[in-house]
C-alpha cells in the first residue's frame, strides 16, 4: 500500500484457539496508546494486534516499536481520519473477528475485553458486541454516546469489510457501522466496559479541543442526517446481551 510500512510482525499466540484480531487507529496519542497495549497483554484471546498510525507527529510509533515488537505497526504518511485508518488496518487482518479499540482509553479492563470476545465467538447468532462505556459522563449517556459512538466493538471481518465500502470520513465510522447493522437486521447487544475516553480538551487544550468536539458532532449528524440519528438513538442496541442467547 502506497505510503505505508509494516514495521514488525503480527503477534501470534499459537496456543490461542480463538480467532480474533484487534485494530487500533491512532493520531498523536503519545503514551495513551501504550497504556492500552499494556492492558491487551493480558487478553489471551487476541492473536493479532494491528496499530495504525494515522500520520502522527509525535513519538508514539517509535515507542510502540521499541516496547511492543510483536505488534504490527502500519504507518500512514498523512492524516486521513479514523475510518481510513481502520480500512488500512483491515487489509492486514487474517482472523474472522475484529476488535476495534480507540487509542486514548483510560481504565480499560482486560477481563471485560476477554469476556466480550469469548461471548461473540461462542454465540453464533451474535453479529456485533458494543462495549458500553458505563463510566461515561452524564451528557454522553443522555445522547446514548456511551453506546452509539463507543469505539470499542467486536464484529466479523466480512461485515467490517462491507461497512468500509460505504461512504464515510473522519468520525463517522461508528455511525456507518450502526446503520449497516440496523439496515441488515444484524443481532447486536452491548456489554459493560469500564473504559473512558480522553476528552479532546485534555489533549488539545480548551479552544482546539472544543473545535474538535464540534467538528465531530457536525460530522456525525451530517453522515446520514437527523432522521438516521434519531432512528439510531431510539431503536439501536437498546439492551445488554441476555444470558439465554445461543
Amino acid at each position: 500500500m502506497e505510503g505505508n510500512s509494516s514495521l514488525s510482525v503480527a503477534a501470534a499466540k499459537t496456543d490461542c484457539v480463538i480467532s480474533c484480531s484487534c485494530i487500533i487507529p491512532f493520531y498523536n496519542e503519545g503514551s495513551r496508546i501504550l497504556n492500552v497495549l499494556e492492558v491487551l497483554k493480558d487478553v489471551t484471546e487476541l492473536s493479532q494486534i494491528v496499530c495504525v498510525d494515522d500520520g502522527s507527529e509525535d513519538l508514539a510509533s517509535i515507542w510502540l516499536t521499541s516496547d511492543y515488537p510483536l505488534v504490527t505497526l502500519l504507518r500512514l504518511e498523512k492524516n486521513r481520519g479514523k475510518t481510513a485508518a481502520v480500512k488500512a488496518g483491515l487489509e492486514m487482518i487474517h482472523n474472522e473477528y475484529v476488535l476495534l479499540l480507540d487509542a486514548d482509553l483510560d481504565s480499560l479492563n482486560s477481563a471485560e475485553i476477554s469476556a466480550a470476545i469469548n461471548t461473540i465467538i461462542h454465540k453464533p447468532r451474535l453479529d456485533m458486541i458494543i462495549l458500553r462505556r458505563i463510566n461515561a459522563g452524564f451528557h454522553s449517556k443522555l445522547n446514548r454516546g456511551d453506546i452509539l459512538y463507543a469505539g470499542e466493538r467486536i464484529l466479523k471481518r466480512e461485515d467490517l469489510k462491507a461497512i468500509l465500502t460505504l461512504p464515510a470520513r473522519g468520525y463517522q465510522l461508528e455511525v456507518i457501522i450502526n446503520k449497516y447493522m440496523k439496515d441488515n437486521l444484524k443481532t447486536v447487544y452491548w456489554m459493560p466496559s469500564s473504559a473512558r475516553n480522553t476528552y479532546k480538551i485534555n489533549k488539545l487544550g480548551l479552544v482546539d479541543g472544543m473545535k474538535a468536539e464540534i467538528d465531530m458532532i457536525v460530522q456525525i449528524l451530517a453522515c446520514h442526517g437527523p432522521k438516521e440519528y434519531f432512528e439510531q438513538y431510539s431503536q439501536f442496541v437498546l439492551h445488554r446481551i441476555p444470558e439465554t442467547i445461543d
